[in-house]
């Protein structure tokens, strides 16, 4: 990865510039909510990689030459492909699948976009890094670490474009996971919806209704009203199949939201209270409605057909997610609201993030990581010209599989050097990060 030296009082001028940029107007807005964010970020280079996303994709483009073309195993079709925009080592869990089944995958969809493959599994890889480092590794160690990621990912890619089945490629569930991805589901597992409510809300008068702590603001009647007349327009963007049972979406509560994390700073959240699939209170439905953001990678790719393809930031995360994920959330959606594009979606109660504080063997952190290489290639592969959507009107793993056929041993070792290389720079930008934070030299703060 080619990055311009910059003295460290260069690199923190051009790291404000971004953030302006990205974040200045929501800033501007609500700066209580990105001084939270700020001191999340300031606690580890891995929490300020997390909180960054946009910082990553400047350096990338910058360091192409301002543009997407003529990389790396990049073409016509591996350019312009689904991808998750903000891939981590972090950004894996469980969500339970529209088939009812517990599934441990990639997560977080907030960023994802159509762009390069390889800008997801660059971001992965130089993630593994930072990781690698927290955990004391060796740079030998950590290098083996990408390389075993990128052989996973070759192969599930290869294996998927030659037709793979789905008993030979399975998804990770309770009947095929292992180590700390099965531990996440058994965790999963253990939840339950009545649990979720339980933390959330209180029954008055015979019915559900939210709680007055637990991070819930009350709204007054005029917002209210108009997060109704949203839910109202989120209810016709869901599939038939969502809407089995009207009663399902009958409203009980509302409330504003508190307390969202790194990447969702200033943007204004609620929370809806339904009635769920039955007349049982333990079967309440919690939904958030979410302001959607523009993706950091958006910003560096410039082609206005995938630009004018979503009608807004909420349409382009939700219509992104069906893409990438299978089965997903029969409840995700999108609206609008005072102009702004929303995402709607479950809070679910059998959501688990992957659990990195208890893997330090380096045996057991490379068998996970092998893991997140084969999700990230299914997800890959699974939004294309399969997907129902018309900008991605060919098969993505037959895409990529050709395109790293070409080169087969660059592969690895082109991770290994980027991963190697950005971390070193994100743990770098991290200090800058924080001189300049309480320093008071972030502007609004």
């Amino acid at each position: 990865m080619s990055v311009p030296q910059l003295s460290d009082e260069q690199r923190g001028e051009e790291i404000l510039a971004v953030f302006d940029t990205a974040f200045g107007e929501l800033l501007a807005a609500d700066p209580a909510a990105f001084r939270v964010k700020f001191r999340k970020m300031a606690a580890s280079a891995f929490a300020f990689y997390r909180g960054t996303a946009c910082l990553f994709y400047h350096d990338l483009a910058a360091g192409s030459g301002g543009t997407i073309a003529g990389g790396p195993y990049l073409d016509e079709r591996t350019s312009r492909v689904w991808i998750h925009g903000d891939l981590h080592a972090e950004n894996f869990g469980t969500y339970m699948d529209s088939n009812g089944r517990l599934v441990f995958n990639v997560n977080d969809f907030d960023e994802a976009y159509v762009g390069p493959f390889t800008w997801d599994v660059q971001r992965l890889a130089a993630s593994l890094a930072l990781l690698g480092h927290a955990k004391a590794l060796s740079d030998d160690q950590i290098t083996e670490l990408v390389t075993v990621c990128a052989a996973a990912y070759r192969e599930r890619v290869h294996a998927l474009a030659a037709g793979a089945k789905d008993d030979e490629v399975p998804p990770f569930t309770l009947d095929t996971a292992e180590g700390p991805l099965l531990d996440a589901l058994r965790d999963a597992r253990s939840l339950t919806r009545f649990g979720l409510l339980d933390s959330m809300t209180e029954i008055r008068d015979f019915e559900r209704r939210f709680a007055p702590d637990g991070g819930s603001v009350e709204l007054d009647a005029a917002t209210r009203y108009k997060v109704l007349a949203a839910f109202d327009g989120y209810l016709e963007t869901l599939p038939e199949s969502s809407l089995a049972r009207p009663d399902s979406y009958r409203v009980k509560d509302v409330v504003g939201r508190r307390g969202i994390g790194i990447g969702s700073a200033g943007l204004p959240s609620y929370n809806i209270l339904l009635e769920g699939n039955s007349d049982a209170l333990e079967n309440d439905v919690v939904i958030y409605v979410k302001q959607a953001q523009t993706p950091a990678v958006s910003r560096h790719i410039a082609d206005r057909a995938i630009r004018d393809y979503f009608q807004h930031e909420g349409h382009r995360t939700v219509i992104s997610q069906r893409a990438l994920q299978a089965h997903a959330d029969p409840w995700l959606g999108w609206t609008e609201l005072d102009g702004a594009g929303q995402l709607v979606a479950e809070v679910s109660p059998y959501a688990v993030d992957l659990e990195w504080g208890d893997v330090d063997d380096p045996e057991e952190i490379a068998q996970v990581v092998a893991d997140l290489g084969r999700a990230t290639a299914t997800m890959h592969a699974a939004a294309d010209d399969q997907s129902g959507e018309s900008l991605v009107p060919f098969s993505t793993e037959r895409a990529i599989d050709a395109a790293i056929a070409a080169d087969e041993e660059g592969f690895a070792p082109l991770l290994v050097d980027f991963a190697h290389a950005y971390g070193a720079r994100a743990r770098a930008d991290h200090q800058i990060f924080v001189d300049l934070f309480r320093n008071g030299r972030i502007p609004g703060l």
